[in-house]
């Protein structure tokens, strides 16, 4: 059976992408770190639909964590392939640069950036054998433009686009996609703090993003009609910064 992987699973986008991809036939497996409700919650969302999905638990910025488990599942699962992998888990911690401290660097760019390397790097060599794949990673404006108050997320963002576009040359010969998806304002928790009629205004389309709207193209990238697309930032943000 091919299954999907997606990191960050719980909530949100990560949530409304799980729902995609078992809407299209994938038996779903969800990573989440410490929220086991709303992780609970996400497979409960799935099966109602008559999907599968089957939440695990690690902290992807835990490269010996990241091995274990996913390691644990693959050998539990010798006939079964993780044929997509969405890399989406992600945290914030914002501050000006002057009030940074290094643990709030390193806890965005090694949950972000050092999540992506080592979930992809634990089930890339069975992409690899059976020449067919579809990487994912959900990016953000923060990493194509920068964002003031976000030193640690926007170079965790851009590090994560620029490792899309080098792997995509690496593997492509192996009909293996990897693509990045930059959202902009996109109504989840992690934006529940911010002042959406104000912001809105920056915004051409004049609204927040769904979560939906952001799973849809993760839907479109991961079928097998995307087949050429690979390398490549695509951007759901409204008009905002293209």
């Amino acid at each position: 059976m091919n299954y999907a992987f997606v990191t960050g699973g719980s909530r949100g986008i990560g949530r409304a992408i799980c729902l995609k991809l078992a809407e299209m036939g994938y038996p779903v497996l969800l990573n989440f770190k410490g929220n086991k409700p709303a992780a609970d919650e996400t497979v409960a969302l799935v099966r109602a639909q008559g999907g599968s999905a089957e939440a695990l638990c690690f902290d992807v910025s835990n490269s010996e964590e990241v091995q274990k488990v996913t390691g644990e599942w693959l050998e539990a699962h010798p006939n079964d392939k993780i044929e997509v992998l969405v890399n989406n888990a992600g945290i914030r911690q914002d501050t000006l640069l002057m009030s940074m401290t290094d643990t709030q660097w390193n806890a965005v760019l090694d949950t972000s950036l050092g999540g992506m390397y080592s979930v992809t790097k634990a089930v890339l060599n069975q992409m690899l054998l059976a020449r067919y794949g579809r990487i994912i990673n959900i990016v953000s404006l923060s990493g194509l433009k920068g964002m003031p108050g976000q030193v640690n997320y926007s170079a965790a963002k851009a590090g994560m686009i620029g490792a899309t576009k080098a792997l995509a040359q690496e593997i492509a010969k192996r009909n293996i996609t990897v693509n990045a998806i930059a959202p902009g304002f996109i109504k989840t928790d992690m934006t529940e703090e911010l002042n959406e009629k104000e912001l809105a205004k920056m915004i051409p389309a004049q609204r927040f993003g769904t979560a939906e709207e952001v799973a849809a193209l993760v839907g479109f990238l991961a079928s097998k009609e995307a087949a050429y697309i690979t390398g490549q930032v695509i951007s759901v943000n409204g008009g905002l910064y293209s």
